[in-house]
Formats: structure tokens, C-alpha cells, sequence
């Protein structure tokens, strides 16, 4: 149900989002909020910093993770510009966040020129109809990172 704080986090949130245009970046901005208060923002970085994982939710969870210096954000909600891509939710799914809102969908931003759908499509797909090709090709030391990790007394879970 939204409430009236979700309306003042995502204006702040699209805010960023058109700012970032302004400065040269992507049309996209981002902020985490851990119960009133502002924890982290982020604007798209993509073309900016040649990075194409510098999406503005996940320049925001990286940055929420070192302010609070914790890899989980639970507690936390990520407000967004537009609906994230599946890099954004699986990045915030991995970060822990309690919600994600949104304010433009897919459709905005296929209109916008950005097409996430095509993304969200190709999941949906078989892996041998993907333009990329993903495969296995399994080791006999394939498992032994993972033993590594079983083995290890004080690792820290997640």
C-alpha cells in the first residue's frame, strides 16, 4: 500500500533521475531509506564511468552497503526512478531490502528508449535461443572453491 513517504522518496528519487540527464548521464535515479531516514542515493553512471553495471539502484546499494557496513540492507527500501532492470532486482534481492517502489514501468522506459523488456523476455526464453551464449563446462576442480568455502570455521554467511 503506498503510503505518503513513498510518494516524497520517489519524487526525490525521479529528482535524481532528470538531474543526472541535466549532467550528462541516463535518465535513472535511485535512493535507500532505512525507516525516515536517507541512507544512500544513486544516479545512473553507465556511459559516465564505461561501467554497465553502474545502475543507478545499484550505484545506490553499493553505496547504502559502505555507509551502514553491512553487504544486507534489510530494513532498508530501494525507491527508484523506474522499475528496475533483472540486474536491479537481483541486486537488491541479493542486498536483502525489505521493498522496492517504483515510479515509471518498463513501458515508460521502452518509450523512453530504454528496453528492459527485451531483458525480462529473454529469461523467459531457452538458454539456446539466447543471442549470448551461456553454457557449462564442468571441471573435475570445479566444486573445490565451494569445499574451500564448507571448510572454512569462520565464514561469513549469506
Amino acid at each position: 500500500m503506498p503510503t505518503t513517504d513513498d510518494t516524497t522518496w520517489l519524487a526525490h528519487a525521479v529528482d535524481l533521475a532528470t538531474a543526472n540527464v541535466a549532467g550528462g548521464g541516463g535518465p535513472f535515479g535511485a535512493v535507500i531509506v532505512r525507516g525516515d531516514e536517507l541512507v544512500s542515493t544513486g544516479q545512473n553512471r553507465v556511459t559516465r564511468d564505461n561501467d554497465p553495471t553502474a545502475h543507478a539502484e545499484v550505484v545506490a546499494i553499493r553505496s547504502a552497503c559502505s555507509v551502514l557496513g553491512d553487504f544486507s540492507l534489510a530494513g532498508c527500501t530501494l525507491y527508484t526512478s523506474c522499475e528496475p532492470c533483472p540486474l536491479c532486482v537481483s541486486a537488491a534481492l541479493w542486498a536483502r531490502l525489505d521493498r522496492v517502489v517504483f515510479a515509471a514501468d518498463r513501458d515508460d522506459a521502452a518509450r523512453g528508449g530504454f528496453d528492459d523488456r527485451e531483458f525480462y523476455e529473454l529469461f523467459e526464453r531457452p538458454r539456446t535461443e539466447w543471442t549470448m551464449a551461456v553454457s557449462a563446462h564442468p571441471l573435475p576442480t570445479g566444486f573445490a572453491p565451494f569445499e574451500a568455502w564448507l571448510a572454512k570455521s569462520d565464514r561469513v554467511r549469506y
